[in-house]
């Protein structure tokens, strides 16, 4: 149970972030309520990418190559993540 209650939180994060791509192409969604939540909520976990990686320019346009950076860790944080509770649950046997 805590283990599938991590996987779904885990699955509402990912939509968020897929939510905070797709408002990107659209800047007026940013100025709604529903679109400052989503950038509140994913902004702590992809600033740290942006940091370390910039947008490459294309002509008069920049193009966020962090977001797909933060796309795979977030696939290997989930994995893990889910391992380590699944093996501490099976060692309580609590699974």
């Amino acid at each position: 149970m805590i283990g599938s209650t991590i996987s779904w939180l885990l699955n509402l994060y990912w939509y968020f972030i897929l939510a905070r791509i797709l408002i990107s192409w659209f800047p007026d969604v940013n100025d709604t309520a529903i679109g400052r939540f989503i950038i509140r909520v994913t902004e702590p976990y992809l600033a740290p990418f942006r940091r370390f990686i910039p947008a490459v320019r294309l002509g008069s346009v920049y193009l966020d190559l962090s977001v797909i950076v933060a796309i795979f860790a977030f696939y290997f944080i989930e994995n893990g993540l889910l391992w380590i509770v699944e093996s501490i649950l099976q060692l309580f046997g609590l699974s």
